[in-house]
């Protein structure tokens, strides 16, 4: 049972765990180290009983990283039943300032990687998970700020109604209030911004598989496009339309569905009960290419965070292969190189009225640009990995642009930590 929050919450100095970190094994394994003998490692000491939680939460990072996501996931619970508290490697023997992150249990990616964010500033990150059935800790943990790290996602829930739950007797300012962290859904979100001058955000709607499949079912009219397939779904929808599994993220699931028929035919391949629909919007360039940026919004100011250009329209940077084009890269170098005179200047009215909507301190915006020039939106996410790993050699321009990022959100968290206080990152 959760305590009476309503009176500001104590802090003290409470015992943590240690841990590598996800920033840290994560680079680890995009740069191709094995993480085998580590993992031998960690199962021996968990097998003769010396490994600490710290440890065992690395373990669980590890087992995922590894592409064993069940496993992980069962080490992280038995791991948290126990212990709910962790330190990050910080780069500074002496911290300037100590963060309270406020995570839920969940797989790797569904809480903000904000170890990226921090990694090389002199800043202390805590870690505190928050799961269903464990309180929080009274007193809570001695901390500047605090910031919301879960997700918006149905497995956030609780974490999230929790942390709300002590949000008014919270003793530090917190930064990405649950509130608004949930307003990030898919659904949610077009909800929330459409309207906006500028900006096109398609309608999407949150279906079961049922609802879906009767969409597939022979129609009286002959046009097999007809919306009336999809009357029973949402009335704005059109063929073709845009597919997902509810939850999903990095194009897990993700399809175009261009008529009824192809509804069957995708249904058989998944497993999922319910689906996010929307319609499908061309924004391929006059060169048949379609372009897609990641921005970053620190408390109100948007930054570039990169640009994936490809001949398909399910694109993510991966899938992109920007490593493999010089051309693609120089334009890359230039969308972030000129950002705040061209891009950010074309949508700078559609930007500020997005982050004046979403009022988060910090999140992240997946976008393109429509035929008609407006700000196209796929999604907007606390969650999106902000990093700085890719190859200085093949992308020497990115780590100047990934330092000002960094510096800006630990701007912000030393300007937001205590009013007045002004402190260099």
């Amino acid at each position: 049972m959760q305590p009476d929050f309503e009176a500001p919450i104590a802090t003290a100095k409470l015992p943590c765990a240690d841990r590598i970190g996800f920033a840290r094994l994560t680079t680890m394994a995009f740069n191709g180290t094995d993480l085998r003998p580590l993992r031998d490692e960690l199962i021996s000491k968990v097998a003769g009983g010396t490994a600490d939680a710290g440890e065992g939460l690395d373990l669980s990072l590890i087992a995922q990283l590894l592409g064993d996501k069940p496993t992980g996931l069962a080490i992280q619970a038995e791991v948290l039943a126990f212990h709910q508290l962790f330190r990050s490697p910080c780069a500074a023997e002496q911290p300037k300032l100590r963060v309270l992150a406020l995570a839920a249990s969940i797989d790797m990616g569904g809480n903000t990687p904000i170890e990226f964010l921090l990694e090389d500033s002199a800043i202390e990150l805590l870690t505190l998970y928050v799961v269903a059935g464990v309180p929080l800790p009274v007193p809570l943990p001695d901390h500047d700020i605090a910031i919301v790290i879960a997700s918006d996602s149905e497995e956030c829930r609780d974490a999230l109604r929790i942390i709300d739950q002590a949000a008014a007797g919270w003793p530090r300012p917190m930064l990405n209030p649950p509130r608004l962290v949930a307003n990030l859904d898919r659904d949610k979100l077009h909800n929330l911004l459409r309207g906006i001058k500028g900006l096109d955000i398609p309608a999407t709607v949150s279906v079961t598989r049922a609802q879906l499949s009767d969409a597939s079912r022979p129609n009286i009219k002959p046009d097999p496009k007809s919306d009336l397939l999809l009357a029973g779904v949402a009335p704005e929808l059109r063929f073709p339309l845009i597919v997902r599994p509810r939850g999903s993220h990095a194009g897990v699931g993700l399809a175009r569905i261009d008529g009824p028929a192809a509804i069957d035919r995708y249904l058989a391949e998944r497993a999922e009960q319910e689906f996010f629909v929307s319609r499908f919007v061309d924004y391929a360039n006059d060169d048949g290419l379609f372009r897609k940026y990641r921005i970053v919004v620190i408390d109100g100011r948007a930054y570039a965070c990169h640009m994936a250009i490809a001949d398909r329209w399910d694109i993510w940077y991966l899938n992109a292969n920007m490593a493999f084009s010089a051309s693609k890269r120089l334009e890359e170098e230039s969308f972030m190189r000129d950002f705040e005179t061209a891009f950010a200047v074309r949508h700078q009215d559609a930007l500020a009225a997005m982050a004046e909507r979403v009022r988060l301190d910090y999140f992240t915006i997946d976008c393109a640009e429509n035929k008609r020039g407006d700000l196209l939106i796929f999604e907007a996410d606390n969650t999106a990995v902000v990093h700085n790993m890719d190859s200085p050699d093949l992308f020497p321009y990115k780590p100047p642009q990934m330092r000002k990022i960094f510096e800006a959100f630990a701007a912000m968290l030393y300007r937001r930590s205590r009013p007045g206080r002004e402190q260099a990152a």
